[in-house]
């Protein structure tokens, strides 16, 4: 009766794993709960935004269209040409861009549409980096392919190592998933691993999807993106320089707006115009007051500078409380810690007996490969509240363990 892919490969959701270890536990009463294993922001959306969705009553009786509204997609095109450093004028809001009902239903939905029944005669694979953002492996799995989980280990800089999979494995892999900054550990990919991965991806006629949805919450420098990285390798003259490359971008990081679900997908026109129609046929459109919301908060630049001090004002207190313990680092970009305490389950359900926090064991973020989970000495923290409710987490996460 069911897809055995939903009953046998997409075990529990991980935050669905996280209250079933809790829920023999009972936290104090005496403490309030601080719930730090979401990474649900829980700053204000700029209030330009939620007027312009309060006023477009009027489009709530129509169907938006399937590929989005001229000035979304425009200004989505304006973002990118400011933000990577693109030439003016090089992407075409028609044909470079879609948006998406968040980054989540794009990096899903890219794996349906990049693979086919079979490559080269066998089982098509995808390749995703461990830990990982549960959608990849939902799209890997549900596109019929065997998912390649590819760890990303300190040692490597939490990256994954796509360049040491062998010639055999490249040429069975479809799509090759990228988290840049990382979710959980924030690393920030370099251009040159970013060059050097989609030369990878074209040779064997593979799509690199590169997640981007933290890259507006970073600590140093702006992480460098997909599509500028494309451009210094381009080998088509501008013709055709996004080739087998899909980026994904969202507002719920940028501008506090996860409950607006709104982002979008861009790169290679003809992965672009397959998104589209994979749209038409089941996905949902973006309600009018959304699209226009989201073309403002795209063309607005203040209010994320105020939502990046948010962040690194957390680290600078994470940074205080815990600078050396638990392997203690702050990250490029991002708004998790990743801490190595151990044992993340058992320091998970100490958390919560004893001081009502909860936060999210490493080992649910990942799958073992050859028996082995390689975040299982990991918890992730979500640094999204403000700096007192966060310092007072950290404090008592410091206390406890």
């Amino acid at each position: 009766m069911f897809n055995p892919r939903l009953t046998e490969t997409l075990t529990d959701f991980p935050f669905a794993r996280l209250n079933a270890l809790l829920a023999p536990i009972a936290p104090p009463a005496n403490l309030a709960l601080i719930n730090m294993s979401v990474g649900e922001p829980q700053g204000a959306m700029p209030a330009f935004a939620r007027q312009i969705v309060a006023d477009e009553v009027d489009g709530w009786n129509r169907y938006p269209p399937n590929q989005g509204l001229p000035e979304l997609n425009a200004a989505i095109c304006e973002w990118l040409t400011r933000r990577y450093r693109l030439p003016a004028g090089l992407l075409d809001p028609a044909r470079h861009v879609h948006p998406t009902a968040g980054s989540k239903e794009g990096v899903y939905i890219i794996s349906t549409v990049a693979t086919p029944q079979l490559k080269d005669g066998v089982k098509p694979m995808v390749a995703l980096p461990n830990p990982f953002y549960q959608a990849y492996l939902g799209g890997a799995v549900l596109s019929g392919a065997e998912p390649l989980l590819v760890n990303a280990p300190a040692s490597n800089g939490f990256l994954p190592d796509y360049e040491s999979l062998d010639e055999a494995t490249w040429k069975r892999l479809t799509v090759v998933y990228l988290c840049s900054p990382a979710n959980p550990q924030g690393a920030i990919a370099s251009k040159d691993y970013l060059k050097a991965l989609l030369r990878l991806c074209r040779k064997h006629d593979t799509v690199l999807a590169v997640d981007e949805c933290y890259a507006e919450i970073y600590t140093g420098d702006a992480p460098p993106g997909a599509l500028e990285a494309a451009l210094e390798i381009d080998e088509t003259g501008g013709v055709d320089p996004f080739r087998n490359l899909t980026v994904f971008h969202s507002l719920s990081k940028r501008s506090n707006a996860a409950g607006l679900r709104s982002g979008f997908v861009a790169g290679d026109p003809k992965l672009i115009a397959m998104i589209l129609r994979w749209r038409t046929y089941g996905g949902p459109q973006i309600p009018f007051a959304v699209q226009k919301a989201s073309a403002a908060l795209w063309r607005e630049e203040t209010h994320p500078v105020a939502t990046r001090d948010w962040y690194r004002r957390n680290f600078k207190v994470a940074e205080q409380i815990l600078h050396n313990r638990f392997g203690y680092y702050t990250p490029g970009g991002g708004f998790f810690l990743w801490l190595d305490v151990g044992d993340g389950e058992e320091a998970t359900r100490r958390l919560w007996r004893e001081a009502h926090v909860k936060v999210l064991p490493g080992a649910y973020a990942c799958r073992e490969t050859d028996g082995i989970n390689t975040a299982q000495r990991y918890i992730r923290v979500a640094l999204v509240h403000d700096e007192k409710i966060t310092r007072e987490g950290l404090s008592r996460l410091a206390a406890v363990l």
